[in-house]
């Protein structure tokens, strides 16, 4: 039964971190937009949706910011994030379901 319910969770958190993959995903882009004037922020809309978007992903990037090294204008802490959060995904919790899986039978 406990094992069990490790599995569920294993399963949550998999889906939260693809969820979060698609957020940060979506405040690059929009960020592009932005910085390119393809959408204003004047709009309401696109305000509350960048707003949220830099809230949600700003504590994640502002350490991988810190550490990466200048580039000259160009952002590399998304694409840092975005491929630690696949390989979180994809090894780690996939070993864990793995793991969980040869336990139960």
């Amino acid at each position: 039964m406990g094992q069990a319910i490790w599995g569920f969770y294993v399963v949550i958190l998999d889906n939260l971190i693809d969820i979060y993959l698609l957020v940060v995903i979506v405040g690059v882009i929009l960020s592009w937009l932005i910085s390119f004037n393809v959408v204003n922020t004047r709009n309401q809309f696109v305000a509350a949706v960048a707003r949220i978007t830099y809230q949600l992903t700003e504590p994640a990037l502002r350490p991988i910011r810190r550490i990466l090294p200048s580039f000259g204008g160009l952002d590399f802490s998304p694409v840092v994030l975005i491929l630690g959060l696949i390989w979180i995904n994809d090894y780690i919790l996939r070993w864990a379901f793995w793991s969980l899986a040869q336990a139960l039978s």
